[in-house]
């Protein structure tokens, strides 16, 4: 895992220097890190792509303002983890909606594994969005310059993911009743 301090990037608007780059790292690696992992749920994975963003990020550094940092770092680490995905999808095409429920629901051991589930069974935009919101604490607004969603986007991608758990809940607490 990564370990960062509070002490802040400066906010001036002008190119990151060497120290405020590494300051950036410092700051932002854990949530990045945390982002990547709850999407992909695959910690090798989830640290290549923090990797692979700070690398894209410090080439990028002199064109980058220090106070767009943050913004920057999860915009890139989401495009890497989207390509990373598709490169995926198109090496192994796993068919998991065949599965019935019930053997699904008897795999988990806990609600926080039935959430993440649920929250794998999302489509990647809407999983992406509810992730930034209800776990990393963004707003609306910075969701959408991380996504490149327009605010209002981002909301009713909000608002599709958090009915579409709760409707996947609903539906194992059925599943449940029936037994």
């Amino acid at each position: 895992m990564y370990h960062c301090t509070s002490e802040g990037v400066q906010d001036a608007a002008k190119s990151m220097t060497r120290k405020e780059y590494n300051q950036c790292v410092e700051l932002y690696a854990d949530g990045l890190y945390r982002f990547l992992v709850k999407n992909l749920r695959d910690s090798e994975k989830a640290r290549d792509l923090v990797q692979e963003t700070f690398a894209k990020v410090w080439v990028k550094s002199a064109d980058i303002q220090v106070e767009k940092c943050k913004s920057y770092l999860f915009t890139t680490a989401y495009h890497a983890m989207v390509d990373s995905i598709r490169r995926d999808e198109r090496m192994v095409r796993l068919d998991e909606k065949h599965r019935s429920k019930q053997q699904a629901f008897n795999s988990y051991s806990d609600l926080n594994e039935v959430l993440s589930e649920a929250l794998q069974g999302l489509p990647e935009t809407q999983r992406t969005v509810v992730l930034l919101r209800d776990y990393e604490g963004y707003d609306y607004r910075e969701i959408g310059q991380i996504t490149g969603l327009s605010e209002s986007q981002v909301k009713v991608y909000i608002f599709r993911a958090r009915t579409a758990l709760k409707n996947y809940i609903q539906k194992l607490e059925l599943v449940l009743e029936d037994q």
